[in-house]
């Protein structure tokens, strides 16, 4: 009976641990802000438009980004896409949650070779700094 219930709770860890995503995995970021999701991610979606889109960066030329701010969910987000296929996966998402804001960025992207620069950027941008990155 020892084993029988030592056994159910390692499984039942186990399914927890299955259920729960990980925000710093390979190609990730999680970092908080001070202020609430909706602001910290407004910041962000500017700051990307004017360093990465609005200044023409060669690095982010085949992609467009796409705002969902206005979220009914609680998580306001941007989207980066591919500029000939819009409608296609994201290939980068960042997200935030609660007040303070809880942040993640994930997708492809961040595994690509702009993957530091897009985190260190967001990263900036989440703590108030909305200077532009260095290109890659």
């Amino acid at each position: 009976m020892i084993r029988h219930a030592s056994l159910s709770a390692l499984l039942a860890l186990g399914l927890l641990a299955a259920c729960q995503s990980s925000a710093t995995g390979p190609g990730s970021i999680a970092t908080s802000s001070t202020s609430a999701a909706l602001p910290t991610m407004e910041r962000i979606a500017i700051a990307a438009q004017k360093c990465w889109f609005a200044s023409r960066d060669a690095a982010f030329k085949p992609y467009r980004m796409a705002n969902e701010l206005n979220s009914y969910s609680g998580r306001p987000r941007i989207l980066l896409v591919p500029a000939r296929n819009p409608e296609s996966r994201p290939l980068l998402v960042v997200h935030a949650e609660g007040t303070p804001a809880r942040l993640e960025a994930f997708g492809p992207l961040m595994e690509s070779p702009q993957g530091s620069r897009i985190a260190a950027d967001i990263r900036n941008w989440a703590h108030g700094n909305n200077a532009c990155g260095k290109a890659a």
